[in-house]
């Protein structure tokens, strides 16, 4: 909590809160900011929201550091795909390890796709991500069919 407070500790993050709708006096949140006083459950999930709120807003004013970043001076970025829940996947297609659970795979320095994946992500192209996912995975050779499906994709970056 003292993460996010601190990131929410300008006048873009007591805006971000207040759009949230925390409606505290300005002395309670210098104690929050200070750490002298702990927000109420209640706030808590609106600090939350604020904190993540502000975060998603910087990111995407700032799209062109960010596909750099992941473009790497052209040596791309690696991407590891951890297991999923298989659910939807054709059982032929699922992999498994020795242990029985879905193998790990890592992709070393994926380039060319950051771009246009994250101007996807920006306009919010579902069809697009798929069609980039679809590129990545199809160089796992054999193995693509089991990672076909993601529910969720997380960039460390």
């Amino acid at each position: 909590m003292n993460a996010r407070l601190n990131y929410l500790d300008s006048d873009a993050g007591r805006q971000a809160m207040a759009d949230a709708g925390i409606d505290v006096t300005p002395r309670t949140m210098k104690k929050w900011f200070d750490g002298t006083q702990q927000p109420l459950p209640a706030n808590k999930e609106k600090i939350d929201t604020a904190y993540w709120n502000l975060r998603t807003e910087r990111f995407l004013n700032n799209l062109g550091a960010f596909k750099q970043h992941l473009n790497n001076r052209g040596r791309g970025t690696s991407i590891e795909i951890h297991p999923i829940n298989q659910d939807f996947v054709d059982e032929p297609a699922r992999r498994r390890n020795l242990m029985g659970e879905q193998a790990h795979r890592f992709l070393p320095n994926v380039r060319y796709i950051w771009d246009d994946a994250v101007d996807a992500m920006r306009e919010g192209d579902s069809e697009k991500l798929e069609e980039i996912w679809d590129d990545v995975i199809a160089d796992l050779d054999s193995d693509w069919g089991a990672y076909t499906y993601v529910s969720y994709v997380g960039l460390g970056a």
